[in-house]
Parts: C-alpha cells; sequence; structure tokens
C-alpha cells in the first residue's frame, strides 16, 4: 500500500529533528531513500517500548506544523522519496533529505557546474559567461551557486543566451543573498530553477555553503572553476566533484597560482584548459565520453536481464 505523502515528509522531518543515533542528515536521507519510506524507518530507529515515545510524538507534531506553514506559504517541498527529487544527489554521501524549489524542476537535469571567485577579474567573468554559453549551445543546464562574481556571470549569460540555469542558493528559499541579486534570483525563479536545501528562513553562514558546494557538485555531470584564488570557497566544491566521480574543467590560470589547483591538476577526470577554445573542446570531451559509458551500460542491460 502506498504511504500518504504527507505523513511520510512529517516522519522524515521527525527523523531530522531527532537524529536517532546521531545520524546525520545525509545518512538518514540515504535510509530513507534506500527504504522508500520515513515512515518505516521512524518506527524501527525509535520504537522501542509499547509507550509512545514523548520526544518523537512532540517530533511530529512539529513536522506536522511546519508542513501547513509551508503550503500556507506557497513553497514547494521536494524530498528523497519522491520521483522528482534530482536523481544523481542519490548517488552522493552528502545526499539532502529534501529541498524547496521555485521554478521548472527536473528530476533528471542534464548540466554543469560555473563557479569561481565571488571577487572576479574581467577575464574571469568574460571566462563565465563564454562558458555558460558553451553550455547552452550544447542543451545543457547552467548550474551556479547566485554569489556575486562568477556565479552571477555565469547565471546571466545563460538567460541572456536564452538557455536554462539552476541556483543553488546558500540559505532559505525566502532569502536573497547577496541582496543585490534579489532580481536575479527572481528572474530564475521565473525561467529557470532555484534550489534550497535548507529550511525556508535559514539564513546565510559559513556551513551553508560548503554543503551548497557539495550538492552543486552531485546535481550536475560536471564542475567548471573558472577563476579562485587560494582560499576561494571553489576549492570546497572542486575537491567534492572529484570525490563524487564528477569531472573538473580546471582553468590553467587556477592551476598555475594555487597549491589546491596544482595538486586537484593531477588527478584522474581533471582536465586544465586556458582560452575558450580549450574549454569547448574538454565541454565536448567530457560529454562524449559520458555518452560512451551510457551506451556501454545500454548494451550490458540486455544481458543482464
Amino acid at each position: 500500500m502506498a504511504h500518504d505523502v504527507h505523513a511520510e515528509r512529517a516522519a522524515l522531518l521527525a527523523l531530522l529533528k531527532i537524529r536517532p543515533g546521531k545520524s546525520t542528515w545525509p545518512e538518514l536521507a540515504t535510509e530513507v531513500a534506500f527504504l522508500g519510506s520515513a515512515t518505516c524507518l521512524l518506527e524501527e530507529r525509535t520504537s522501542q517500548s509499547l509507550l509512545p515515545d514523548p520526544e518523537v510524538v512532540a517530533a511530529l507534531e512539529s513536522a506536522e506544523a511546519d508542513l501547513v506553514e509551508w503550503e500556507r506559504m506557497g513553497l514547494r517541498l521536494v524530498t528523497v522519496m519522491d520521483p522528482d527529487y534530482p536523481r544523481r544527489l542519490l548517488d552522493i554521501r552528502e545526499t539532502p533529505p529534501f529541498l524547496f524549489a521555485s521554478g521548472h524542476l527536473l528530476s533528471d537535469d542534464r548540466g554543469m557546474s560555473v563557479v569561481g571567485s565571488r571577487h572576479a577579474s574581467p577575464l574571469g567573468l568574460s571566462m563565465a559567461a563564454a562558458a555558460a554559453e558553451l553550455l547552452v549551445e550544447k542543451g545543457l543546464t547552467v548550474i551556479a551557486g547566485l554569489a556575486a562574481g562568477i556565479d552571477s556571470a555565469a547565471h546571466r549569460a545563460a538567460l541572456a543566451a536564452g538557455g536554462r540555469t539552476v541556483a543553488f542558493i546558500g540559505t532559505g528559499i525566502r532569502k536573497s543573498y547577496p541582496a543585490e541579486n534579489r532580481a536575479l534570483q527572481r528572474e530564475i525563479e521565473e525561467r529557470g530553477l532555484v534550489l534550497s536545501q535548507f529550511l525556508p528562513d535559514a539564513p546565510p553562514t559559513k556551513y551553508n555553503f560548503p554543503m551548497r558546494n557539495a550538492t552543486m557538485s552531485g546535481y550536475g555531470h560536471a564542475t567548471i572553476v573558472v577563476e579562485a584564488g587560494e582560499t576561494s570557497g571553489t576549492r570546497i566544491q572542486a575537491r567534492l566533484a572529484t570525490q563524487h566521480g564528477r569531472p573538473v574543467i580546471l582553468a590553467r590560470a587556477v592551476a598555475e597560482t594555487t597549491q589546491w589547483g596544482a595538486a586537484l591538476a593531477e588527478r584522474r577526470g581533471v582536465y586544465v584548459v586556458a582560452g575558450t577554445g580549450e574549454l569547448q573542446s574538454a565541454i565536448e570531451q567530457v560529454l562524449g565520453e559520458q555518452e560512451a559509458l551510457r551506451a556501454a551500460l545500454r548494451d550490458l542491460a540486455p544481458s543482464a536481464a
């Protein structure tokens, strides 16, 4: 029998509030996705007596109130149990248990991240725009984090080229950060998609952005690092992308001017490029290799049946 969607969501939120066994949110998300039911996991992890656990009852009541309030606000919630949850996020260890979505959500969204410094140079901004335009030409979604600098340049270039862009934000879905990108966020909601893995009114914190970067990496097919310094948060997504088995296309300047970039350039699946010509070749190579892999998997499918 199919589980009630509302009850399942309440159970998921209750699990996240209680965190039985001190499980992390991604650990609980993975377990729920595997079982296909938060209700079953909640019962399995908390039912140790015949009497209702007051902590569980309180968590469920709080979850129910949250769901009612979010529905009243018109917010769209998608969880790991839903068919429209982005499927590639189920492949990573940082799987967010839920996302708030504003815009057109696709469960299988073919795209690449374009990331880099908030304090970008004119050359970096130009390369970000060029990367976005190349992706749009290939029919791919431009994924970025709605930050100032490289991210904003990529989003704007994708929209200007008539393409699709997805913004992963490091705040709740009801917030705009930085404030000067509020209008850009609204335009992306209307013409693409804005996603948040945080509670609706969550403020920006130093912990949110690395989590956001992990989700961005998992969502896309590859990460393009346009421009970044030694201490840039971009290095977090680049490192996570290699851990996720996602290719990284790295600007040669980053490889030559940062220690982390030099180390990353030596890793398998990392393409070092200079200029739009090499960038285009790297994008095409990544797409070609991924298509070859998909074709090989399709050929194996009949024999496995």
